[in-house]
């Protein structure tokens, strides 16, 4: 390339830069902010250990450097999982609104809301990769043992009341057989065989003390965290005001004592769509319901004006 073209070029190219520079410092000097780039430093720290601590009226032995250490592990996990740990906070008054009072009527101690948060992560529509199923992840087979309908058109598995019932059952059955709370939360993520098992090869009985696997060790010890950091957000720098919490909604029930040919005309009939009625019913698991034996089923939609928040006050 001559020396003529290259300046042909090159000559635009500065004289654009200069009008460039002309303008940033006028507008600098016309009093335009200066954009400024702060940098801050996030600021970690590890998790300060209770000096005691309880399990369902169980005491959990801090004292021994193994069990301060697996703690600690799932406090962090929790504490530092900002995103799901904030979403546990706000979905739990929705939640154990409904467990806590199954727990105190069946006489399971209040800790076990927190295994069902371990469980489904707070999901009652949960389905783990073994097919488990809803908030207490229940198997198939289990859930029909305890008295749950499974079947292609109702699986109360997602049922919160009627599982919570049946998970009551199970522990309690659990702590008849084991008489360590810690030992059925154990039983509940690994077995009942496979724990008994375990308690006859270590020569054994003390959860705490015992070699489970890495998922059963350290079960107990995400439930613990859970109660603690949820019992105490503000300890752990979750600021979650009441307000910010989902809240409560007020249902209806309408009972069924015979087949519903279409679900989504029986939603619009009273007031409501396909989709909210199976959000509040998800244990309904077809778009009808046959019901030939003329069996009694209560299905909850939320009162007039719930979904919005303008309630209607006279409504039950």
């Amino acid at each position: 390339m001559s020396e003529k073209k290259v300046w042909g070029v090159v000559l635009p190219g500065i004289f654009v830069i200069g009008i460039l520079i002309v303008f940033s410092i006028t507008n600098t000097s016309l009093g335009d902010p200066e954009v400024k780039i702060i940098r801050e430093e996030a600021m970690f720290s590890g998790i300060k250990i209770p000096d005691s601590l309880t399990f369902a009226g169980e005491r959990v032995p801090l004292e021994y450097f193994d069990i301060r250490e697996s703690l600690e592990r799932e406090l962090l996990v929790n504490a530092y999982f900002h995103s799901q740990t904030i979403r546990f906070i706000k979905l739990a008054p929705r939640y154990f609104s409904v467990i806590e009072p199954i727990l105190k009527e069946k006489g399971i101690p209040d800790d076990f809301k927190y295994l069902a948060v371990a469980e489904s992560n707070l999901d009652p529509k949960a389905v783990s990769p073994a097919n488990a199923v809803g908030m207490w992840q229940f198997l198939k087979v289990t859930a029909k043992e305890y008295g749950l309908e499974v079947n292609d058109e109702v699986d109360e598995r997602y049922h919160l009341e009627k599982s919570t019932y049946a998970a009551c059952d199970y522990l309690k059955s659990a702590y008849d057989k084991f008489g360590s709370w810690a030992l059925v939360a154990a039983a509940y993520n690994a077995g009942r065989t496979f724990t008994v098992n375990q308690m006859e090869r270590q020569k054994n009985n003390i959860y705490f003390d015992m070699l489970l696997g890495d998922e059963t060790e350290r079960y107990v010890f995400r439930i613990l965290a859970l109660k603690m950091v949820m019992e105490h957000p503000q300890d752990y720098g979750f600021n979650i005001s009441d307000d910010e919490k989902y809240p409560i909604i007020p249902t209806q029930e309408i009972v069924i004592t015979g087949p519903v040919s279409n679900l989504a005309d029986f939603a619009k009939e009273h007031g409501t769509s396909y989709k909210i009625l199976k959000m509040f019913n998800p244990w309904l698991r077809e778009n009808y319901l046959t019901n030939n034996s003329g069996k009694k089923y209560v299905i909850k939609i939320p009162v007039p004006g719930a979904r919005s928040g303008n309630i209607n006050s006279t409504q039950n």
